[in-house]
């Protein structure tokens, strides 16, 4: 009897404080924090709970990470359906986090058909079903209806009815949830596609932006298509792999964790804070061990969790201040004295010699290690999703120097092949700088 009495004294007293949390909220027995958009001045604005909220986010891996964003600044996390997803949002929520919420709206080239009427109705029923299971939780920012819903690989041509089907989950979104707006989400290479979502979707409150070394972009292509609602950009870093430079042979080019550093602050400060129709944005990938062509792409944390430099400018952006302690800055990579950009064609079974010129903002002493990975031959427009970072080879580093930033190797015996030599220089205190070199092994 003691014990029943004490918990429902506890759960009364998790009800007050949960009633009292949100000061908006007129539903007294709902959770939910309310979002809304409205304009300001020349410019758009989210308010969450009666205040101004700016969204300072990254796209996470489930709840991998996931404290760090709050930890680094941030106040957001972009996260895709899933069967643990109440855990993910439990999780959110207990970091302070809100979610912009991926709604599984299947695109075509799923094998979804948008001329199937029943199929519609029947996904349009579930999308709802998600929407009324978690629209109390107060985590939730936003509903995000699919993603990239118009990119058909291989062909420009797809059913304009999808928008139709957008259209009426965000229709009914508002009737069921009138406290989170809706959106879906588009990439900035399509840019003559959004006219039809503008003619077809008049009932998104706003837009989510997928872009990389083309986002300088986004302002005017939105005025230019007459969109006229606010935008997150809810994916965005370094240059992505179809954008960069190749070499002759076709290895695609990786900008150094430097490089990546300079870029990824130069495209928050000219379009995210700049942009007055943009209330934040989603950055990508707040993970690491994930191979994308190749596995240092894109994480942002490396595969042993350490932080690389665009983490630190992520902070930055997101409170103003840089942390204690700065990250290893990579200033040069060559093989026998040449860069990526030389087409390095080396004989096979020789050796070889690989430097790395690098400074520390701290003059902290550095740790540097050498890894020889064969390139992964799958290309084409989906390349490096799916994949699985090759194995090393294995004994390919035959000596180093003393600080170890500069290596000897034999080119494996692998005529008409192509390799990547990495480099990963750790300071001591959690962060890395990365880098790697592509060579071709003559024929």
């Amino acid at each position: 009897m003691k014990k029943l009495l004490w918990t429902g004294i506890i759960a009364l007293l998790l009800s007050a404080c949960t009633n009292s949390s949100s000061k908006t909220n007129n539903n007294e027995t709902s959770p939910a924090i309310p979002v809304k958009v409205e304009m300001k001045g020349d410019g758009f604005r989210l308010v969450r709970d009666g205040d101004p909220y700016f969204i300072k986010g990254a796209r996470t891996i489930r709840t991998r990470y996931m404290e760090e964003v709050s930890e680094y600044g941030g106040n957001s996390v972009r996260i895709g359906y899933s069967d643990n997803v109440k855990e993910v949002l439990d999780e959110a929520h207990r970091l302070g986090l809100s979610v912009m919420f991926g709604l599984p709206f299947r695109a075509e080239r799923t094998g979804f058909d948008y001329d199937d009427e029943e199929a519609v109705k029947e996904q349009h029923d579930q999308m709802i079903k998600i929407v009324n299971e978690h629209k109390n939780h107060p985590a939730i920012l936003l509903w995000a209806i699919g993603n990239e819903l118009d990119h058909v690989p291989g062909q420009e041509e797809y059913n304009l009815k999808m928008w139709n089907a957008v259209n009426d989950v965000a229709k009914t979104i508002h009737e069921v949830d009138p406290h989170h707006p809706a959106m879906t989400v588009i990439g900035s290479g399509r840019k003559n596609k959004l006219k039809d979502l503008v003619e077809r979707c008049p009932d998104l409150d706003l837009l989510g932006m997928n872009a990389y070394g083309d986002i300088g972009e986004i302002p005017e292509w939105l005025r230019k298509y007459k969109w006229n609602r606010p935008y997150a950009v809810t994916e965005w870093g370094p240059t992505g792999h179809w954008q960069v430079p190749k070499t002759k042979w076709g290895a695609v080019i990786e900008e150094t964790s430097t490089e990546k550093a300079k870029v990824y602050r130069e495209r928050y400060e000219s379009v995210i804070a700049s942009d007055p129709w943009c209330v934040g944005s989603y950055v990508f990938l707040w993970t690491s061990n994930r191979q994308e062509r190749t596995h240092t792409w894109y994480n942002m944390f490396h595969d042993d969790g350490s932080a690389k430099e665009v983490v630190e400018v992520m902070q930055h952006a997101w409170t103003g201040e840089w942390p204690e302690n700065r990250s290893p800055r990579i200033v040069a990579l060559k093989i026998n004295g040449q860069t990526a950009g030389d087409n390095i064609d080396l004989e096979a079974s020789v050796m070889q010699t690989v430097s790395v010129q690098v400074n520390d903002p701290d003059n902290d002493e550095l740790r540097v290690e050498w890894e020889l990975v064969p390139e992964n031959k799958k290309f084409g427009a989906y390349a490096g999703q799916g994949e699985t970072k090759p194995e090393p080879v294995e004994g390919a580093v035959k000596s180093t120097s003393a600080n170890g930033k500069t290596a000897e190797f034999e080119t494996p015996d692998a005529k008409g092949d192509v390799f990547r030599m990495f480099v990963y220089i750790y300071d001591g205190h959690n962060n890395v700088a990365v880098a790697n070199i592509p060579f071709h092994v003559k024929e």
